[in-house]
């Protein structure tokens, strides 16, 4: 396994390469000027020009795209991914103080997504063609149909305006800073990013669940005298295989759906830091959060390789 590892790292670092390149030339192609932003709109034809072309040989952004990208790798190999054009702060400064709440709300959410996804999908396998089998189905495919936002929406007008139940903005009460104040205020935002992404999971786990279902060895063990909860059990072990595969894809689906969970429940975590750095063109901040999130995905990914060596033993890694 070592020598598989030390190859998905190698390859993990190439694939990290070209995303960085892509993201570096995507952003320095869109439309519009950071530094044009950051002038009042009155005061745009007042000597603003040479100003503007002053603060762009400054940052360098004169210069040609690949001598900008090499100059930014180079510090990005240190750990300094520059500067925020808008308030001057260090990016990585920026990102770590986001990354803590986005983490966060992705972990609850994907406990939520597991905990709702796993026993309805394995109930919809074992009742197949029953009221509870279209009854989850009718739940997944209503959860896939409607976008997260509105679900949100929807949640919000419910459980804070008809009913005030939980909190539907912000991380905590700076009035009232405790533990389960902070857990009030998760509730919302991570039960929805965790039910936007429970139907498409329950789906999988209910078909890969059938396929176990329908096997040859679970037919010998019901014959041989083992009973549904068991043979439930062996072919649920087996069917995680394209599950794990499915929960590392999954948190892509989380980063983008942490993005517009954070705008509406002003939840202060990266998504909001890149909705914000996109409105003011920092290239800066774009630019890092789209590498934080290509570090999540590639190291999911491998994660799940080594998961299946755990669920599966027959499954080597070479």
């Amino acid at each position: 396994m070592g020598s598989y590892l030390i190859r998905r790292l190698l390859i993990n670092l190439g694939v990290f390469w070209v995303i960085s390149v892509a993201i570096f030339a995507l952003t320095r192609a869109t439309p519009g000027d950071p530094i044009a932003m950051m002038i009042p709109p009155e005061l745009l034809n007042s000597g603003s020009a040479e100003y503007i072309a002053a603060r762009r040989a400054e940052l360098g952004l004169d210069q040609p795209v690949v001598l900008q990208y090499l100059r930014w790798a180079g510090s990005a190999l240190t750990g300094d991914l520059g500067y925020s054009m808008v308030n001057g702060r260090p990016v990585t400064e920026l990102l770590l103080e986001r990354l803590g709440p986005t983490i966060e709300l992705m972990g609850v959410g994907m406990i939520c997504s597991i905990l709702i996804a796993f026993p309805l999908g394995i109930l919809a396998a074992v009742r197949r063609n029953t009221f509870v089998d279209y009854l989850a189905t009718f739940f997944s495919l209503g959860i896939v149909a409607f976008p997260v936002f509105f679900i949100a929406l929807v949640a919000i007008f419910v459980f804070t305006l008809q009913f005030p139940i939980l909190p539907s903005s912000g991380i905590t009460d700076p009035t009232n800073p405790t533990l389960l104040n902070t857990l009030r205020h998760l509730v919302l935002p991570a039960l929805i990013l965790g039910i936007g992404n429970s139907g498409r999971l329950m789906r999988y786990v209910r078909s890969s669940l059938l396929s176990e279902l329908d096997s040859d060895y679970v037919r010998t063990a019901r014959a041989k005298g083992a009973s549904p909860r068991l043979a439930v059990l062996h072919g649920l072990r087996n069917s995680l295989i394209p599950v794990i595969t499915i929960l590392a894809s999954d948190l892509s689906h989380l980063v983008a759906g942490a993005v517009v969970i954070e705008q509406i429940f002003a939840w202060p975590g990266m998504g909001r830091l890149a909705v914000t750095a996109v409105a003011q063109n920092d290239y800066s901040v774009i630019i890092g959060f789209a590498l934080v999130g290509a570090v999540m995905v590639l190291a999911s990914n491998l994660l799940a390789d080594i998961l299946y060596t755990v669920v599966d033993p027959r499954v080597r890694l070479q």
